[in-house]
């Protein structure tokens, strides 16, 4: 989602806090009050944890659904909508790693304590796929139930035209790369809703350490009302590295009880009564006590509902502490697009991020920079080593030369990269491509760079490492230029994400350690498929993962090749054996996916496509070529008679009651893939995340109905009342405006007494 949806969100969770003013617990006073806005800054608003929101259009029905109390009648609607946080009865956690893979569960129960019985309204759920992007969580599905309804997402085929117009954003999506939203809608007030949420996430790999990181952090106003509430929290964790060895823990943030320990196979448990909900992430550390590196391969037959029947093998290489020391020498190019649509945000988060990288070279390392629009611009034409002045000198440049403006020449820029990398002996030269827009000739660019890295027939090719910015640019041709030049790709949907994002593409990419990788072993295979069908680096930060498809006897054992940067070759023998509880399929599921739809737009190979959504139904992974929908299912009592048929009507005879499940599409959500970019877009140079402004004279009626009362009390609903003005036309607005300016204090004191009651 944009950014100002975003920022729409956090209004709405800020305007739902001080609403929740409005519900009264009694005089128990053990209840912990609402929070004011004085008491909780924005930045506590941000979903941090597994959250469920009332969504409030008609501020009248906010009351407490148990003990209903006198209310001052407020007049206008909520828009955008106020969300309220819902108390929280329940939650547990469930957490199976595997490889570098956790497969997590959040089952949660929630009420909702601030809405009038005879009222209803939408419920939304939003919680966050891991800490940040960087873990790449993918959501995997979603359940739901409230009384006598239920509700779960599934992944489905839909055309353009027949979901174009019923996907909104409130329905759900991504607020932020790594935050789900899902609705539910009409809610009755006092009902209790339940959801499970499954979703996978990357391990963090760092100095021969795995570790776990989960939101599970709730803010204190969740707690329920009151000390009758039973309050549970579990967490259940499985581990299994895959390997017939030990596994070492480092660090738990909660106390868990070991109920297994098999080699390689651990699993924990905890749960308690608890007066105040976890107020920390879960984060679990653990190691294999092996200094050099290590690895194996894993083979599994295919499930029966599998779209391939053949057998499939997953071959993973940790590089060890020992392998991890022994960095290489880096001769790095940054190519960065300046184009007009990098204005703004987006070149000044650039620049920052593109510093930062430079700080991190070592003073052995060369460098230089080429900055590309139309034409190209360079810092230096050659490379110049990371001294202190060079660094000093290059960050002037970059301030100086890093102005937005003109079009977008992508194959200019690689064909200059590649030419000035060429002949690199005993350094990784690597090129970091960064752009936010797409270019029309991106297949023959992939083309170009195929031939070009072949021809140079050289040990060290230069590596491509690809980032992409937004959602105009095309990012299944950066994958796929990423995995052409052995490297990695990266994203950044929002500026705000664009440091964090590059720094660890840049940290992932230095700390490679092992270079032309191959495996040994695999000839004798029939209808033999690898991906990634070009082996990237093996880098310290994260364990290289290759995995497959075949027919045949699989060997006992491969040997798997690579050369380091002064050219002396490296070998390892990887035991192969079965894998009997790690869900290959699953853990493997979002890898295949992505490099299958890369491979499927620069082939153009509908077969391809039809392939992928067909892996995205069966696992859950969302696709571009798969649509995520809500389902409602609907219990209905039916009345029969003994025999089970219907039930006449002048039928006298008492019937029996039959529970019928009908179950229907109600919701086509907005996609959730990143897209092939927007040509239009790139050449129009619109910024990432535009959205049109409000009419001048909306947005100042906006304004001054969003501060009129806070001015005055601090912590009134106004917004809450008035925004839904912002829609009117122009003529309307100004008269409004006007009123707004004479009637201003008068208009708060009655909202003060009403909303508020001082």
């Amino acid at each position: 989602m944009t950014s100002s949806l975003v920022d729409e969100f956090a209004r709405g969770v800020e305007d739902g806090v001080r609403l929740s003013k409005r519900v009264y617990f009694g005089k128990d006073r053990s209840v912990k009050q609402p929070p004011t806005a004085q008491s909780i800054m924005s930045s506590s608003y941000e979903v941090v944890s597994p959250m469920v929101y009332a969504v409030i259009y008609n501020p009248g029905i906010v009351d407490n659904p148990d003990v209903p109390s006198y209310q001052p009648h407020v007049h206008g609607r909520c828009d955008p909508p106020a969300l309220i946080p819902l108390q929280m009865n329940s939650i547990s956690m469930e957490a199976h790693c595997s490889l570098d893979t956790a497969l997590v569960t959040i089952t949660g129960s929630w009420r909702l304590h601030c809405v009038m019985s005879s009222a209803s309204c939408d419920c939304r759920l939003a919680i966050p796929l891991g800490p940040s992007p960087l873990t790449q969580g993918s959501i995997l599905g979603v359940q739901a139930q409230v009384t006598n309804k239920s509700y779960t997402t599934q992944l489905v085929v839909i055309g353009d035209k027949a979901a174009g117009d019923t996907a909104k954003p409130q329905d759900g999506g991504f607020l932020k790369p790594h935050i789900f939203t899902l609705s539910i809608p009409q809610v009755d007030g006092g009902s209790n809703l339940s959801f499970k949420v499954t979703w996978s996430q990357k391990l963090i790999y760092k100095d021969g350490d795995f570790t776990l990181d989960v939101p599970f952090s709730f803010p204190e106003y969740v707690t329920p009302a009151g000390k009758k509430f039973s309050k549970k929290e579990s967490i259940q964790l499985n581990i299994n590295i895959g390997l017939g060895t030990e596994v070492v823990i480092r660090t738990a943030s909660h106390p868990l009880k070991e109920q297994k320990r098999i080699v390689g196979k651990l699993a924990f448990f905890y749960e308690a009564e608890v007066l105040t909900w976890s107020n920390t992430n879960f984060v679990f550390t653990y190691s294999v006590p092996v200094s050099s590196a290590f690895g194996g391969v894993l083979l599994q037959s295919p499930s029966s509902l599998s779209i391939d029947q053949r057998e499939m093998f997953s071959l993973y290489l940790f590089p060890g502490t020992d392998l991890g020391k022994k960095l290489m020498r880096k001769e790095v190019l940054f190519v960065v697009d300046i184009s007009g649509s990098m204005k703004g945000r987006t070149i000044e988060a650039t620049k920052k991020a593109v510093v930062t990288a430079l700080s991190k070279l070592d003073q052995l390392d060369s460098f230089s920079i080429m900055a590309f629009n139309d034409q190209t611009y360079y810092y230096s034409s050659n490379l110049v080593l990371a001294t202190k002045e060079a660094l000093e000198e290059a960050t002037n440049w970059i301030n100086m030369n890093f102005i937005a403006g003109g079009g977008t020449n992508t194959s200019l820029a690689l064909d200059q990269a590649i030419e000035m990398l060429s002949g690199t002996k005993q350094s990784v030269p690597m090129i970091f491509f960064i752009t936010d827009g797409a270019v029309e000739n991106e297949r023959q660019i992939c083309e170009i760079m195929i031939r070009q890295l072949k021809d140079q027939g050289s040990d060290l090719c230069p590596r491509i490492y690809t980032f992409g910015i937004g959602s105009f640019c095309n990012h299944y041709f950066l994958r796929m230029l990423a995995m052409i030049g052995r490297g990695c790709y990266e994203s950044a949907s929002d500026p705000d994400f664009i440091v964090a994002q590059l720094e660890a593409l840049f940290s992932r990419a230095a700390s490679t350690v092992l270079m032309n990788i191959a495996v040994d072993g695999l000839d004798d295979l029939d209808a033999l498929e690898v991906y990634p069908s070009v082996v990237p680096d093996l880098c310290s930060e994260r364990p290289l993962i290759i995995s497959g498809q075949y027919k045949g006897g699989f060997p006992d054992t491969v040997k798997v090749c690579g050369i380091f940067a002064d050219t002396s070759n490296y070998t390892i023998d990887l035991k192969v054996q079965r894998a009997t509880d790690i869900p290959l399929e699953k853990v493997l599921a979002k890898q295949h996916i992505e490099q299958y739809t890369a491979q499927a737009w620069y082939l153009q190979d509908k077969k391809l496509e039809e392939k992928v959504a067909k892996i995205s139904m069966q696992t859950g992974v969302v696709s571009e070529y798969t649509r995520m929908v809500l389902l409602e299912t609907v219990k209905e009592k039916q009345a029969t008679t003994s025999s089970g048929s219907k039930l006449a009507i002048k039928e006298i005879n008492l019937p029996k009651k039959e529970t019928t499940e009908k179950a229907r599409m109600i919701k086509v959500l907005q996609r959730l893939g990143v897209g092939f970019g927007d040509l239009i877009a790139t050449r129009e140079n619109t910024p990432p995340g535009y959205e049109p402004k409000l009419p001048d004279q909306a947005e100042m009626l906006v304004r001054a109905a969003g501060n009129c009362c806070v001015d005055v009390c601090g912590m009134c609903c106004c917004p809450c009342c008035i925004q839904a003005c912002s829609r009117m036309n122009d003529q309307c607005a100004i008269l409004v405006t006007q009123l707004c300016g004479s009637l201003a204090f008068l208009g708060c004191f009655v909202c003060c007494e009403a909303c508020c009651g001082e």
